[in-house]
């Protein structure tokens, strides 16, 4: 049977918390954005207690981890203006606890176990992010050159803007945010797949279909 059978679904509903230590479960909290974050135009749908957020960048005490701060140091990268634990989704449909960091340069995705590296993304090869227009809390990392990024954090919103303002500090160019409630992305080299936000009672219901 093709990998790329267009039946194959994965369903995700987000209306209730879920982020088991033994089960990868994605998350749910509305991480949405500020009043005053530009790449939202105002479109997005925003909850009390997201626009309410302090940022703070780090969340793993990255200077008490010798390890990632080695890879850092090698890559040339010494600024860290955002580190913490996400879920990635991988091309099976897998999801998987990793550690998310952003420098002024890169993008780091790194095991949280291990803290080994699992991959390093300028922050010039990306071309956009990818949103839906609801509170949940998915985002998606477009890579031309490569194959994408799919994730899930409560903290989306500090994500997104870390994003915006280090790309537009380190080239002077606007990364573009898009929003809607359906969008691709390439999970894998030959594997595309669309993700689906539909508001229901209580939640955002979230769809991952292959094409």
């Amino acid at each position: 049977m093709s990998r790329l059978n267009s039946n194959r679904r994965i369903q995700i509903d987000t209306s209730e918390p879920r982020y088991d230590e033994g089960d990868d479960q994605t998350v749910d909290d509305s991480s949405n954005a500020a009043e005053d974050l530009d790449p939202f135009m105002g479109v997005k749908v925003r909850r009390k207690a997201s626009r309410l957020r302090d940022f703070q960048g780090d969340y793993i005490d990255i200077q008490s981890r010798p390890h990632l701060m080695k890879i850092l140091e090698k890559q040339g990268d010494r600024k860290v203006l955002f580190a913490d634990k996400v879920i990635k989704f991988t091309g099976s449909g897998k999801m998987k606890r990793r550690i998310l960091l952003v420098t002024d340069f890169a993008i780091y995705i790194a095991d949280p176990e291990t803290d080994a590296l699992k991959r390093r993304i300028a922050l010039a090869a990306v071309e956009k992010l990818c949103l839906s227009e609801l509170s949940d809390n998915f985002f998606a990392i477009i890579i031309p050159t490569e194959y994408d990024l799919l994730m899930a954090s409560t903290r989306k919103t500090e994500i997104v803007t870390v994003l915006v303002d280090a790309t537009k500090s380190a080239s002077d160019y606007e990364l573009e945010v898009a929003l809607s409630n359906r969008f691709e992305y390439s999970a894998a080299a030959d594997v595309v797949k669309e993700v689906q936000f539909k508001e229901v009672e209580g939640g955002v219901k979230t769809r991952i279909v292959q094409k």
